[in-house]
């Protein structure tokens, strides 16, 4: 990857990641400076009513692979600098992150005029026996709203055997209510769930989503700012049908003909209520490493 440059208009910015360690050593206030000086967009949507967002909270779960390879997150710098090129490309909207991510981004510069979706919970850590009881360990409420972003997202899985659950549920409604009441928008990515061999394994048949949908529009108090990210399945005209909420569809990676997998994402995203995608490991690590490539792909396909 190519060394970055922040931008130079701005005081407070570093001119590269390796100097981000010093600020947060020496002057960590000036997260918050620039957190209060970033420029952010007047409006949610363009003229098109699209979103194409970044997201990025895998590594608070422990989950750290990507295109086949175990380890591909490791390494924070290399990760830094794909986000980088990837908010920089034309028609890329914003990010979702949890705080470290979202906060080395500012400091890159990264974050100028764009959308930012707080990642709360990330409690439930890949592989752990209370992978189900998914915490907010990550962002709260407060603190999306203190750091000036639009919204946070949710992981709300669903495993009727897995008492953890309902602390997961309880959780995400409380959030919801919060923010609906802050008027932020709460992002909640819903899936029916269930242990298969140990491991925790989300149903992707329509009518299994179909399901969660219904469990994730009844959170809170208020819907009235309540969106979902939904997995692209089977039947996906069955499962938009199932609710009136704005829509952000999570891509995953894609699973044999990468061409196939973008076409259903295509088709997907001409649905009624469908309002663009969440896209992370997908465009961070191709099969050809090529980034700036990736993301201009799917944002001809949002646009």
């Amino acid at each position: 990857m190519t060394a970055l440059t922040a931008p130079a208009r701005t005081p407070g910015f570093v001119g590269s990641v390796a100097e981000i360690n010093e600020v947060r050593a020496r002057e960590p206030q000036r997260i918050a400076r620039l957190l209060a000086e970033r420029r952010r967009r007047a409006d949610v949507f363009g003229p098109d009513g699209r979103l194409m967002v970044v997201a990025c909270d895998h590594p608070a779960r422990g989950a750290l692979a990507a295109a086949g390879r175990p380890t591909a997150m490791n390494d924070r710098h290399d990760l830094l600098e794909r986000l980088a090129t990837a908010l920089a490309r034309p028609g890329v909207d914003g990010l979702l992150a949890t705080a470290d991510i979202a906060e080395d981004l500012l400091l890159l510069g990264a974050l100028e005029d764009k959308l930012v979706f707080s990642s709360l919970n990330r409690g439930g850590l890949q592989g752990a026996s209370f992978e189900l009881d998914d915490r907010q360990t990550g962002y709260d409420v407060r603190g999306t709203v203190e750091a000036g972003f639009e919204g946070a997202k949710m992981l709300t899985r669903i495993d009727l055997d897995d008492p953890g659950t309902v602390a997961t549920l309880e959780q995400c409604g409380r959030a919801v209510t919060e923010l609906a009441r802050a008027q932020r928008i709460a992002l909640v990515e819903p899936f029916l769930s269930r242990r298969v061999g140990g491991a925790v394994v989300n149903d992707l048949s329509a009518d299994a989503v179909i399901r969660s949908v219904h469990i994730a529009q009844g959170l809170g108090a208020s819907s009235a700012y309540t969106w979902l990210k939904l997995p692209v399945v089977e039947e996906m005209e069955r499962v938009m049908d199932a609710t009136t909420l704005p829509t952000l569809l999570l891509g995953g990676d894609p699973a044999g003909d990468p061409d196939a997998t973008y076409a259903r994402w295509q088709a997907a995203l001409a649905l009624p209520s469908v309002r663009g995608l969440v896209l992370g490991r997908t465009m961070l690590y191709p099969a050809d490493d090529d980034v700036a490539r990736a993301v201009d792909t799917a944002v001809a396909m949002v646009r």
